[in-house]
């Protein structure tokens, strides 16, 4: 049985009009709250975590509410077509409150994009499992990410070609690259509306595997007669140490993520969207390492491969943190930021599986969410009152100081580490949880 990689990137265009837009969301929203409205840092961290926010009840939600329905065209295609085509014309409204310089409009209706957002991720990310057979969504889940990138990247390049700083201190005019975002969410669910009929492929997997599968439903009562052991205590010591490892990190890389436009605009006075480079560099850095920390982490273990991710982005953050001005070789520091970030997600989501019983996977993978949500709530907030009451070079130290915490933390882990199998195939080395 072979990936039909050609489906799977089609069924991933969802996914990649999704990160397009969260990368415009987490660079530009930001600026224009301090540019157009002049708010201050507390306060943009603070809408910032709005998204976060809402995840915590949208996305189970909505994944839910797409298990049920049963139309003709599918049961994720409504949501992915309905949350898609509000979101573009929120997005559409959201910069004219924005040239308009109307601060109610603009809160109000970016709630109603974070909300319509909300709507479609959870449905457009099970519709790959939905068509794919069970032993193959290992590698449909590594294209799912790999779309997913190619949609950050593409808003990235786009900050860079289309986001102009004016040189008479007017307003900077988001609007060609929110065109471009628009145009990319459109064109790919269309696409992916008129090649995959959602019904039938779901019928043609369910036939291949026989319904649910016996080896699935064989599972599904191991996991039954499994769910609600208690961990043995010192297992229990590891998982509590690794989660708060999580938040810690989160907590840093989160901070640089939602402030880096701004800092880079306000203490390095990068212009024209100077900013999207760095990112770009990390992004691509982080994708080209997910191959190479595989194969490291079946031979020094998962925990050790973490440290390591942990230790690498400490350093990167303390020598941004000595940095007065921008310099050209900074695309080699977050190089290695993307490169040890990848590291953690590679790793981190197994080893809280490892830990888990049986029949608590599910429990459990909740909890490794709840403490990164946690943290992207927390960080925006408290960082953006330092950055605002202390001074924007707070930033990197802050990171430094919870990165270290986080490798205090993982030191503190005794369980659930492991060296993973190699994998069958390079693609399933994609398959991780960002």
């Amino acid at each position: 049985m072979k990936l039909n990689v050609k489906r799977t990137v089609l069924v991933g265009l969802a996914f990649l009009s999704i990160c397009s837009f969260w990368q415009y969301y987490d660079n530009i929203i930001p600026l224009v709250l301090k540019e157009t409205f002049a708010l201050g840092e507390t306060w943009t961290g603070v809408i910032m975590a709005f998204d976060n926010i809402l995840a915590l009840f949208l996305l189970p939600l909505f994944g839910a509410l797409s298990d049920k329905v049963e139309l003709p065209v599918g049961r994720r295609m409504p949501f992915i077509l309905c949350g898609t085509g509000l979101s573009v014309v929120l997005l559409l409204i959201l910069n004219v409150a924005d040239r308009s310089r109307n601060f109610v409009m603009f809160i109000v209706v970016l709630l109603l994009l974070l909300v319509a957002m909300g709507t479609y991720r959870s449905p457009a990310v099970a519709l790959m499992p939905d068509v794919t057979p069970a032993p193959l969504r290992s590698k449909g889940n590594a294209v799912i990410n790999l779309m997913g990138t190619l949609g950050a990247v593409y808003t990235l390049v786009m900050i860079k070609l289309l986001v102009k700083t004016p040189e008479d201190g007017a307003l900077t005019n988001y609007l060609p690259l929110i065109l471009s975002i628009v145009l990319l969410m459109i064109v790919a669910v269309a696409i992916l509306f008129a090649t995959i009929k959602e019904n039938k492929l779901r019928e043609e997997v369910q036939g291949l595997t026989g319904g649910s599968g016996a080896e699935e439903e064989e599972a599904d009562e191991a996991q039954q007669k499994n769910a609600g052991a208690k961990l043995p205590p010192e297992v229990k010591r590891s998982l509590v140490f690794l989660l708060l490892s999580i938040f810690f990190w989160f907590t840093a890389y989160n901070a640089v993520t939602t402030a880096w436009s701004r800092y880079a605009t306000v203490v390095w006075e990068l212009k024209d969207g100077g900013y999207a480079n760095c990112l770009l560099v990390a992004t691509l850095a982080a994708v080209a390492a997910y191959i190479p920390i595989g194969l490291i982490s079946s031979k020094i273990g998962r925990k050790k491969t973490i440290l390591g991710g942990v230790a690498m982005m400490t350093v990167c953050y303390f020598v941004a943190a000595l940095l007065p001005n921008y310099y050209s070789w900074l695309y080699g520091l977050f190089a290695v930021i993307g490169i040890g970030w990848a590291a953690i997600n590679v790793n981190s989501y197994p080893m809280v599986v490892e830990m888990a019983k049986a029949g608590d996977i599910g429990k459990y993978t909740g909890t490794y969410y709840t403490f990164s949500m946690a943290a992207q709530v927390f960080t925006p907030i408290f960082s953006g009152f330092l950055l605002e009451h202390v001074s924007y070079r707070t930033l990197f130290p802050y990171a430094v100081i919870f990165s270290l915490i986080a490798f205090v933390t993982m030191l503190q882990v005794r369980h659930g580490d492991s060296r993973p199998d190699a994998k069958k195939s390079a693609l399933e080395h994609f398959d991780v949880d960002d």
